[in-house]
């Protein structure tokens, strides 16, 4: 089996940073990364008039706190399956948040998407909203399964 070749995703022009970079690419659409750029930066200014802090450090603590630590992965041992408890590397933590916070933020309705992707990311940067909340229910999942730790490889 071949080792997978990572690309590196060069840092936003505006913040400098590549987790924005990842939210952008996250948001984009066939290929439409200038669009995604106005929505990702339009969801930071609202974020800024509402909050009255820097937008980057409020989407820091949104990721750190939807961040998962720990989930489940389903291992066949002897005809069964279990649930299978495992940490969660980085990379992976980066990518389940980033997923959470744009598919809840994509699943509202009636707003522009840069206020539905303002309106999530403040509220998990508050602990709370549907992405900490996702979260919550991954750890949980994870705990209520712990007997089964000793099948992870």
């Amino acid at each position: 089996m071949s080792k997978t070749v990572l690309r590196t995703i060069l840092p936003d022009p505006k913040y400098n940073r590549v987790d924005v970079a990842k939210l952008i690419n996250r948001i984009m659409e066939r290929g439409k990364k200038t669009a995604a750029q106005k929505i990702v930066y339009g969801c930071f200014d609202i974020i800024e008039k509402q909050t009255k802090k820097n937008p980057a450090e409020v989407y820091e603590a949104a990721l750190i706190n939807t961040i998962p630590v720990l989930e489940v992965k389903s291992k066949r041992v002897g005809g069964a399956t279990y649930q299978v408890p495992v940490e969660v590397s980085k990379a992976r933590g980066l990518t389940l948040a980033l997923r959470w916070i744009t598919t809840i933020a994509n699943k509202k309705k009636g707003k522009p998407m840069a206020q539905k992707l303002a309106t999530e990311i403040i509220s998990a940067s508050n602990k709370e909203g549907d992405a900490v909340k996702k979260r919550e229910d991954t750890h949980r999942m994870a705990e209520a399964n712990r007997a089964f730790a000793h099948f992870a490889r």
